[in-house]
Parts: C-alpha cells; structure tokens; sequence
C-alpha cells in the first residue's frame, strides 16, 4: 500500500497504524523509504506536495531522478547512498527537481536501514523544501557584496583623488622651478637653490610612491635576520626626537633576543611612523610603551610560513585621545586622515600595514575616545640563522644546501 511501512511481527499494529498517520500527516517534509538500490517504496503526502508525483507515479523508481542533470552525471545520487551505506547517515543542501522541472533548495537526510544482521535492506530519506531561505541567503549575500563593491569604489577613489592631489602639488612645484630656471641671468645662488628645491620635491614624490607599494606589497625589500630588541633599542634616539620631553617613553622587553627576517629599515619606519601618530594624538603629552614579547600557539596571519618557535609582536601603546570605532575601521586605508590639511598625507598606517603582511605578518589595532590606542605588529619569529629571499609574494625561506 502506498505510503505504509514494511509489517514487523514485533511491531504493534496499533503502534504502526500510528505511525503511518503521523508521516502521511506531515506536509512540510517529504518522507519516504527506499530500497537498498535506491528505489521508492513509500511516498507520504509531504512527499506528492513537493516534488508533485503521486505515489502511483513513483513507487518503484529510482530517486536520482529528482536530482539535476548535472547532479546525476556527476554520480551524487550513488555518492548519497553509499554515504548512508559507509557512515549510516547522509546529510546535504543542494537543487533538486519537482515533476514538471522546477527546480528547488532543500535540506536531505538520508539513513541507513539495517536488519538485526547489520546488512542494509533500504533507507529513511527527509527532505525539507528551503528554497525561501536559499533566496534570502543569496539576497543577504549580494547586498553584502554590493556593500563591499561600494566601499573597495569608495576607497579605490579615496586612493587615487589622493595620489592625482599629491603628485599635483609635486609637480607644480616642480614646473615652477624649472621654468624660474629658464630664466637668463639667473643668480648661481638662486638657481641652486631652484636645482634643490626640484630634488628634494622629486624625493619627496619618491617616498610617497614607497609608502604606496608599501600598502600594495610591492615594495623592493631587503630582508635579513636580525634582533628586534637590538633594533628598538637603536632607535631610542630617534623615538626620543619625536616624541618630545613632554611624552615619557617606557620600553618593555619579556624575553631574551627575539630574531625576524625582514627588511629592518622598513620595519624602523614602520615603528617610526606610529610613534609619529602617537604623538600628535598627545598634543598635552602621556606615555608611549613599547613592549616586546613572543607570542606562541595560534594567531599567526592567514598563510604566514610555519614558524614552530611562535611569533614577535611589537606593542605600541600611547595615553592619546583615542578613536571610535568608525575612525578605527579606516586606520589603515591610504590617504585616511584626521589630520588637518597639510600636516599628513595618511599614509603613515598604511606603510605600517603592507610592510607587516609583505613580511608575512600580520598587525591589528585596539583604540578608544580618551583611552588611547594599542596597535600591535606581528612577524613570525626565525632563528639568528636563518636566511630568507624576497620575491613578488613576499618572503619565503631559502631552501638548505643538502
């Protein structure tokens, strides 16, 4: 009989009267037996409702025919079963075809069905219609991804309206001097400093154009191992210059010399250019702490090289004002700035940020209003011999003569 379950001697008949009025009440799922190949032995009404045959219609045909015809070249109905088969229980989403060839999302569960011998004499199959919440899946999805379409626009003209600006200024400067150079009867003292004026705006626009395939990754970089503490500990000078004696710098070592190959200037301006931040963000003065420890277990960036010895993070803490959390999110993009006009080209994080990932690392950010703000930079640790090259994806380790 169509929609009944196989007569167990064992089985009360009112207990099985039961439950066959359960499964051909329910309409929200199609529940269904097949055999051990895979053909259709019971049809409930959840079953007609959804994928429109009757149970005359089906009984005894296989069930790859409600699969796509991509679906069944691709062999996935005999992949179910055998799933079943091996694991007791397939589980799955994925398109699936009514009787008239609309196609549906749904979820299928598929259990295994074994004698008191274990060997497998059919299978369960549950399937749940959810093509409503596939589409608001997908409909959440494309709107997250326009979102994301909009802000890489937003910040791809951020990017550009500042490089055209920069380079603008450059060259004025520039068209300028040379053409006050032009000039007959020009002083040699003049024309010297007009001769400096073109070089050191020519400089100018060749730091910017580092700090740019800084963020892309494509900087040209040296790198070696060295000692990170050794290297902070050169710049006790330079860090004291900027910051001014009304900003008191504490300096934090937890461990003993921890070695990372990188290009170590690169990694200087990097310190250097949020020190920078840090001090206009205490125009009234505070404390800048810089703290060096190992860091190891997980938290190494996504496809940094495997580093057993755990990785160096450099702390960089100041007292400042702090950023919300809007401010915060933009840290990093190039030419993102607070500052008035003038004083910074917002370019200063971004270096920070294409330095630590060309390097293989990785570096984030923590800040509130009126309680300043930590950024922590992260490279994987190395051994005082090891040896690395640079290429366009960044550093790999040379391969060790045998």
């Amino acid at each position: 009989m169509p929609g009944s379950v196989p007569a167990d001697p064992a089985f009360p008949a009112a207990v099985e009267d039961r439950y066959r009025l359960l499964v051909e009440a329910v309409m929200d799922y199609a529940i269904y037996l097949l055999d051990a190949e895979g053909h259709v032995s019971s049809w409930n009404k959840g079953a007609e409702r959804f994928k429109g045959y009757s149970a005359q219609e089906i009984m005894g045909a296989h069930f790859s025919r409600f699969y796509t015809d991509e679906d069944q070249a691709a062999g996935l109905p005999r992949v179910a079963l055998e799933t079943a088969r091996r694991e007791g229980r397939f589980e799955a989403e994925g398109w699936r075809v009514r009787k008239g060839g609309e196609k549906f999302w749904c979820s299928v569960v598929i259990d295994a069905i074994r004698d008191h011998g274990g060997a497998v004499i059919g299978f369960a199959k549950i399937t749940r219609d959810i093509t409503d919440r596939k589409r608001a899946q997908d409909e959440v999805q494309a709107a997250r991804d326009a979102l994301q379409h909009a802000q890489k626009m937003e910040a791809l003209g951020r990017l550009t309206g500042g490089v055209a600006h920069d380079f603008n200024n450059f060259l004025t400067t520039i068209r300028f001097a040379a053409d006050m150079l032009r000039r007959p009867g020009l002083e040699e003292e003049k024309r010297l400093h007009l001769a400096g004026t073109i070089a050191e705006t020519a400089e100018r626009a060749g730091h910017l154009t580092a700090q740019l395939l800084a963020y892309a990754r494509r900087q040209p970089l040296r790198p070696r191992c060295f000692d990170v503490q050794a290297s902070i500990e050169g710049m006790r000078e330079i860090f004291a210059a900027t910051m001014g004696s009304s900003i008191a710098i504490e300096y934090r070592y937890e461990d003993g010399p921890l070695y990372v190959c990188a290009d170590p200037h690169q990694l200087e301006t990097a310190l250097l250019n949020i020190a920078v931040n840090s001090r206009d963000a205490m125009p009234d003065g505070g404390c800048f702490t810089i703290t060096l420890r190992r860091e190891r277990g997980p938290g190494r960036a996504e496809g940094a090289p495997d580093c057993p010895r755990g990785n160096v993070e450099i702390e960089l803490r100041d007292t400042g004002c702090g950023m919300d959390p809007e401010v915060l999110a933009k840290a990093f993009e190039p030419f993102f700035t607070t500052k008035p006009l003038s004083h910074g080209t917002g370019l200063g994080l971004s270096q920070v940020f294409g330095f630590v990932k060309q390097s293989a690392g990785d570096v984030r950010a923590s800040s509130a209003i009126g309680q300043g703000t930590t950024l922590t930079l992260t490279l994987p640790e190395r051994a005082s011999d090891d040896a690395l090259i640079s290429d366009d994806a960044g550093l790999v380790l040379k391969p060790t003569p045998a």
